[in-house]
């Protein structure tokens, strides 16, 4: 079976288009498609437009989007749409891992790590989501990650806001179900890339493309939720019998 998603679907936008993953699951969604790079400092993104037409996007455009903007979450949505008519495959692939150490002394960068990675996500997600059901159609792709399952002494700030996003997800896909909006949620585990630079890989790690082909793969078959790679989902289930004593001495 071809793994490439559906690409009738005419309007992809990525908010968080610099990120690797993204730009990645650009390409794969792009043949046929219109597919707009949402991201701060949208006029960099020259590199990431290049390989998204090569990909044999019909158009790409950018636009300039601030996740941490909440206010301006609906009016980036509405602009989009009305240049470009309804979002069809909405990816959020905005995030940062932040700073353990620093957090724990930082309330700042602390709170600033749960805004990107959990409240910001709350807020685009019911904006989309808002829209999608009153058209009636729409995909969205929200990124969780295996740190979410269970919260680690070693990157709990990062870990409880992506616990909390999955949750929140989770509930949502249910309040969309039956309104013709699929809702995919992505668990990988450790990605080797720009943001986890100068870190040991992790067992069972994956790299931005391997994500993007299980992602789109998912999208294809409309699945609710994929991890990857695979091999991690019964692993998340162990993590859960692991007593608290030897937990808190695993480093990653």
């Amino acid at each position: 079976m071809d793994d490439t998603a559906d690409t009738t679907r005419r309007l992809v936008v990525i908010f968080g288009g610099r990120s690797e993953i993204g730009t990645e699951l650009a390409v794969r969604l792009a043949p046929g498609a219109t597919v707009v790079l949402a991201a701060r400092g949208a006029e960099g993104l020259a590199e990431q437009v290049t390989a998204v037409e090569a990909a044999g996007a019909q158009a790409v455009h950018t636009r300039e989007f601030d996740a941490d903007d909440l206010p301006g979450h609906a009016g980036v949505v509405a602009s989009i749409e009305s240049e470009h008519g309804p979002i069809d495959t909405a990816v959020l692939a905005f995030g940062v891992l932040g700073d353990q150490v620093r957090a724990e002394s930082d309330v700042a960068h602390a709170v600033a790590v749960v805004h990107t990675d959990y409240v910001a996500q709350v807020s685009l997600l019911t904006v989309l989501a808002q829209r999608m059901r009153a058209s009636g159609r729409g995909r969205l792709v929200v990124f969780s990650s295996i740190a979410g399952a269970r919260a680690r002494r070693a990157n709990y700030v990062y870990g409880s806001a992506k616990a909390g996003l999955d949750s929140f997800a989770s509930g949502l896909a249910d309040a969309l179900h039956g309104s013709g909006v699929q809702l995919l949620i992505v668990r990988p585990g450790f990605v080797i890339g720009r943001m986890t630079e100068g870190m040991d890989p992790a067992p069972f790690s994956s790299t931005p493309p391997q994500v993007a082909a299980a992602v789109a793969g998912a999208l294809a078959r409309g699945k609710r939720a994929v991890w990857v790679p695979w091999a991690i989902r019964p692993m998340i289930f162990v993590t859960r019998f692991v007593p608290q004593f030897v937990w808190r001495r695993i480093r990653r």
